[in-house]
């Protein structure tokens, strides 16, 4: 930068020392001379070119996209559930419990006692056990599944695709890296001691001795009448569990966590919105019904009752008399049996048809168009005129005027009434304007000597 403007003062200096001049222009390095042009010659006398900044406000035409709401008229198809009463006739079966008379015969034993002398004969009882057939008839009830045919129209839902264009304007993510400089706290571990108490005792068996309790007692006294007094019963020991304690201390080492802020940078992903007009298609269902006839077959379970024979074997138990001869009289015992004929009630079950009337609700689509408002969002571009501000350079001469103008052409010594300045004209020491004196041209640093060490990579 010095250097720089070195060479332009020693140009300047060359091209003022080639102009025409006095010996005291000279001796100014040829800038100026007071005695050779009046004061007004210190003003500029040539024409030069000057730039004007001239500013200019222009417009121009921005599109902007508006979404405007646009109402529109969609008809959709509603189903409605209607309910239908049907009648229907179904019979029931009615279980219901009667009784009959059944005959039984039962042996009873009749005992009888005498007595026998002895050597005489006598009866002694034998009993025998043998089985009898006991068979009664049951009904069992056998239930039966079959299905008749029910024929049904139904309305089957049939559901098919289309597609529509959709225009809509969605918000992009655009992402981007930085670097952040994050503070985040980290737990450092510490470990400490600290001395804790700690019981290292153990148990110990005491054995304790209970006295028994004070009883009256009944004792006699020396005259032989009885009397009560209180008398001491023995006692008994337990045995209990008694803990003896042995205090220790020990240091025991506790690790704590200490938080410590650690400063660290770290990619940050930034992520800015960049709107964007998507054209999508949208796939919609059309419903419409279609008639279809259903058979189902609906079961129906019938009861019927067979009879059914079961054998049962009933143990009778007989009794025998066998003759013994006796040598003394003895009471003897004699069995007979006597048959009875006993009558009870039995009980069976009799079912019947009861018809029953029921009524069924069966529900039906019923179809119909219903027409509902909805909204979308439609973009608009609208046009504004948006001023914005020019600046331009405009180049533009300037041509100085005076009585002074003869020094444009370089003659400074020509000076109006035949060379010589008036009196008046001659410029005071008081009139002259100060000029400062020659400024002498610094010397260029000189440049420091480089070493190895502070070198650049280009010495």
């Amino acid at each position: 930068m010095i250097q720089t403007k070195v060479g332009a003062v020693l140009a300047l200096a060359l091209v003022v020392g080639a102009l025409p001049g006095s010996a005291e222009a000279a001796a100014y390095c040829g800038a100026a001379s007071y005695n050779c042009c009046p004061t007004a010659a210190c003003q500029p006398t040539a024409c030069y070119t000057a730039c004007r900044v001239e500013r200019q406000t222009c417009y121009r035409t921005v599109y902007d996209t508006v979404m405007e709401p646009q109402p529109y008229t969609v008809s959709r198809t509603v189903y409605d559930t209607s309910y239908e009463d049907v009648r229907e006739t179904c019979y029931r079966t009615v279980v219901e419990t009667a009784y009959r008379d059944e005959q039984y015969q039962v042996a009873r034993p009749v005992f009888e006692c005498s007595e026998r002398e002895e050597r005489h004969t006598v009866q002694r009882q034998v009993w025998e056990t043998g089985y009898r057939d006991c068979s009664y008839t049951v009904r069992r009830p056998v239930w039966e599944t079959a299905s008749r045919e029910c024929r049904r129209i139904v309305q089957r839902p049939v559901m098919e695709t289309c597609e529509r264009e959709v225009c809509r304007t969605v918000i992009r993510t655009v992402s981007e890296t930085i670097n952040q400089e994050r503070c985040r706290t980290v737990l450092r571990p510490v470990t400490t001691y600290r001395t804790v108490r700690q019981d290292c005792g153990q148990w110990t068996t005491q054995r304790i001795y209970h006295p028994g309790p004070v009883c009256p007692r009944v004792t006699l006294d020396e005259c032989g009448c009885p009397r009560t007094c209180m008398v001491q019963m023995p006692g008994f020991t337990t045995c209990r569990r008694v803990w003896c304690p042995n205090i220790v201390e020990r240091q025991i080492p506790c690790t704590t966590m200490q938080a410590e802020v650690v400063r660290e940078v770290c990619p940050v992903t930034v992520c800015r919105r960049v709107p964007e007009t998507i054209v999508t298609k949208v796939p919609y269902q059309v419903c419409r019904m279609v008639s279809e006839e259903v058979v189902e077959q609906i079961p129906v379970r019938t009861c019927k009752w067979v009879n059914e024979v079961v054998n049962q074997q009933v143990p009778v138990r007989t009794c025998k008399v066998v003759c013994e001869e006796v040598v003394r009289k003895i009471p003897v015992r004699t069995c007979r049996m006597v048959t009875e004929t006993c009558s009870r009630k039995v009980p069976f079950c009799v079912t019947r048809q009861e018809p029953v009337e029921v009524v069924r609700r069966v529900a039906r689509c019923v179809p119909r168009c219903e027409q509902i408002q909805c909204t979308r969002m439609v973009p608009r571009c609208v046009a504004r005129q948006q001023a914005y501000e020019v600046c331009r350079i405009v180049p533009q001469t300037v041509c100085p005027s005076g009585p002074c103008s003869a020094c444009a052409t370089g003659n400074c010594d020509v000076v109006p009434n035949n060379g010589t300045l008036s009196p008046s004209a001659e410029p005071t020491e008081t009139e002259k304007p100060a000029f400062p004196s020659p400024t002498p041209i610094p010397e260029p640093p000189a440049e420091p000597e480089r070493t190895p060490a502070t070198a650049g990579p280009n010495a």
